[in-house]
């Protein structure tokens, strides 16, 4: 399906096994999803979002520089906590720009 959509100019596949389906057995665990973002990607050379269960930045981050996906989807971890991007960027020491506004509030305790 991804090959047709390809063809129809889809430009990412935000990949999911649904899991609307309450019949359906799906393994669940920390970037369960991860798999099938990585084959889509692979085979149809669309870039991917994975998603499922990426909770912790080094799993985001590794999932990136893997090639395993080219963008990260958070969803209920970004429900859960509002300010993940910001201490994911802290948790690996990556520099974010600030507006001069917020500034004050860049300080981690």
């Amino acid at each position: 399906m991804a090959k047709l959509l390809a063809e129809r100019g889809i430009d990412l596949i935000d990949t999911s096994t649904g899991g609307n389906n309450p019949s359906a057995d799906i393994p669940v665990g920390p970037g369960y999803q991860v798999p099938f973002a990585e084959r889509i990607r692979a085979e149809t050379g669309l870039p991917t979002g994975a998603v499922g269960m990426i909770t912790d930045p080094r799993q985001a981050e590794e999932i990136l520089e893997n090639d395993q996906a080219d963008v990260v989807f958070l969803a209920r971890a970004l429900l859960r906590d509002p300010h993940w991007p910001l201490r994911a960027a802290n948790t690996l020491g990556a520099e974010v720009h600030w507006p001069t506004q917020y500034a004050r509030a860049k300080t981690w305790h």
